[in-house]
């Protein structure tokens, strides 16, 4: 028979495996619960539908594509103002930067020693007259005696020789004169034409001298304007391309007008055409330089000035893509293109112009295909959209 403490230590074992299974139990009905909700979570969060995104089909158009060109600008005239004559600087009538009309007074040297020169010429004149007269009074007196026999023929042409060198010492007296003339006419220095005053390095009393190697100033006509600018060879073969003519000057004839974006990157209010290409192309740059006219009349711009020329050319079938629709990667411009499962694929473009805000596209997409035209900043390759076609969207596109 057991004793009652080993019945007591049975029951109390006993009690606790009891315990321990009860304990069992109730912790894995508790995880399959936890395991029932998480399964019943996840079953209620669908997987979220596709974005709905705009999408174009890709037709190709007609367009005008801009390209730029740094430009020089230069008035239609730019001259140096230079003394013809040395002496001292004694008057200066214009101040820079002034506008000043053709045959205006610019300047004033010193004329005292010109104006001693012209009288110095005009005496001689009047000497070689005097010896003129002397020489033919001679010959006047010679001829009867001669035919008189009373002297020799000798005499009389002596004479005569003498009336000739007489006479060319008045042409040179005369000369003489009309130097020093045109010496004095030279100290007064004028506009040769209109325009404005550039600098003044010379100042009143300096000594100036037709030899000076800086000019009094410059003076710029620039009522209308010349802006330069160059094409490279292939840009040259494209742009001739496109107009019809034999010459290029037939071709210049039918150029559209230009424009010319200034400095501040502003566009100059009037358009110019371009009415000259040099003959050749320069050896160092491998470019060829034309020009173009602009008209200048409030004096806008200046000789110096610089600047762009935006040259207009024609593409036809061109395919045109929003700037938009685009996004840079790595010196890379990429669209995301739309296959006819609804999922987009990431392809690379080459552009070769802008017109407007869109694109000029030569590789990469083709007319049919179609694009995400915005939110594709958070595509991803092979992601599935919900396109969204809408007559508004290529309406916008089209008249971009």
């Amino acid at each position: 028979m057991q004793s009652k403490k080993q019945k007591s230590i049975k029951m109390s074992n006993k009690f606790k495996n009891h315990k321990t299974m009860r304990n069992t139990i109730l912790t894995s009905l508790l995880l399959a619960a936890i395991l029932i909700g998480c399964s019943d979570k996840n079953q209620g969060q669908a997987a979220p539908p596709p974005p709905t995104l705009p999408v174009y089909a890709i037709q190709s158009a007609t367009t005008t594509t801009d390209s730029e060109y740094p430009a020089s600008i230069q008035g239609t005239v730019d001259v140096e103002i230079r003394p013809q004559v040395s002496g001292n600087l004694e008057k200066i009538y214009v101040d820079e930067g002034a506008f000043v009309t053709k045959g205006q007074p610019l300047f004033k040297i010193n004329e005292q020693p010109f104006r001693e020169q012209l009288n110095n010429a005009l005496a001689s004149l009047h000497g070689a007259e005097a010896a003129l007269i002397n020489a033919q009074l001679e010959i006047d007196k010679l001829t009867p005696l001669v035919q008189n026999k009373v002297v020799s023929e000798y005499q009389l042409k002596t004479a005569k020789a003498s009336h000739r060198i007489a006479s060319a010492n008045l042409d040179q007296a005369k000369a003489m004169v009309g130097s020093a003339k045109i010496n004095l006419g030279y100290t007064t220095i004028t506009a040769p034409v209109s325009g404005y005053i550039g600098r003044l390095p010379k100042k009143q009393g300096s000594l100036v001298s037709a030899t000076d190697i800086e000019p009094l100033t410059k003076l710029s006509d620039v009522h209308e304007v010349y802006a330069y600018f160059s094409l490279g060879e292939t840009d040259f073969i494209n742009f001739k391309a496109q107009y019809s003519g034999n010459t290029i000057d037939d071709k210049i004839k039918k150029l559209p007008p230009v424009s010319l974006v200034l400095a501040d990157n502003n566009v100059y209010a009037q358009t110019g055409k371009i009415d000259m290409v040099d003959g050749q192309f320069d050896k160092n740059t491998g470019a060829i330089t034309l020009r173009a006219t602009f008209p200048n009349a409030n004096g806008t711009l200046r000789s110096g000035n610089t600047g762009r020329i935006r040259l207009g050319i024609q593409h036809d079938d061109a395919i045109l893509v929003p700037q938009s629709a685009t996004m840079e990667m790595q010196d890379k411009v990429f669209v995301f293109t739309v296959n006819k499962e609804n999922k987009v694929t990431k392809a690379p473009i080459t552009i070769i112009g802008k017109s407007g805000s869109n694109y000029l596209i030569k590789d990469g997409v083709k007319s049919g295909d179609q694009i995400v035209l915005s939110g594709i900043d958070k595509l991803q390759e092979g992601q599935a959209i919900q396109p969204e076609k809408s007559n508004k969207i290529a309406q916008v596109i089209n008249k971009k």
